[in-house]
């Protein structure tokens, strides 16, 4: 004799395992597809820009003169609507020109520092992904021919 309750119950403990089963195949592709969107986004997309290297370095001494600038970051960023102030120990400041043509992952220019003490650099910068950093950069400038 035929039990038909037990083969109803074995029918629906199947299709629930396979819905089961469905639903785990159909998260997993989800997120493997989530995933591979972002390992394939650029990166400047996914973050602000950061200064990754700086010339002259955070809390250095410099001699006085010509002194070159360089910040370095993490992604491209937009020259024409970035700008470098740089302050001097008396308290002026003034705009340094940014050097044109420049990697489109550098900010960089040319100043003259003569006046000995503790200088800033403020720089701000617009990023590929839209978003404005701001940060300073402090550094020293003393008589004598020696830097370290």
């Amino acid at each position: 004799m035929v039990d038909i309750k037990a083969d109803r119950f074995r029918a629906s403990k199947f299709h629930a395992e396979a819905r089961l089963q469905q639903t785990l195949m159909a998260s997993a592709l989800g997120l493997m597809l989530a995933g591979t969107g972002l390992l394939l986004a650029p990166v400047g997309v996914l973050a602000h820009a950061i200064v990754v290297a700086a010339r002259p370095a955070m809390n250095a001494t410099v001699v006085p003169g010509v002194l070159d600038i360089r910040l370095d970051f993490n992604s491209r960023i937009d020259h024409k609507r970035s700008a470098i102030t740089l302050a001097r120990p008396d308290g002026a400041k003034a705009l340094v020109g940014i050097t044109a043509n420049g990697p489109a992952s550098v900010l960089s220019g040319q100043v003259q520092v003569t006046m000995p003490g503790p200088w800033k650099l403020y720089w701000q910068v617009l990023s590929v992904d839209g978003h404005i950093t701001r940060g300073e950069l402090a550094f020293v400038v003393r008589d004598g021919q020696q830097a370290r």
